[in-house]
């Protein structure tokens, strides 16, 4: 496991991920003590967004409002119950 100071791993952020991409660890240390830990993720499969849902939703206030008698008498042929 290789271990970096601060100042070279944000010196050197994008050659240290492309190790982390190649599945090794990397500690960050400061002053000589590890304090973080850079390492790849096991399993990660990032959540879909509906597109529809992306920019929002918006669900009216009387969506569940009962449908007016005209429309039920074209729409079923008959009385609503």
């Amino acid at each position: 496991m290789k271990i970096v100071n601060t100042h070279e791993a944000k010196t050197h952020l994008s050659r240290l991920l492309k190790r982390v991409a190649a599945g090794e660890t990397i500690l960050i240390a400061q002053a000589g003590r590890p304090i973080a830990r850079l390492a790849p993720l096991e399993d990660f499969a990032p959540t879909r967004e509906m597109g529809f849902v992306r920019h929002g939703l918006h669900i009216s206030d009387d969506f569940d409002a009962p449908l007016p008698e005209d429309l039920l008498q074209t729409s079923f042929g008959g009385e609503s119950s």
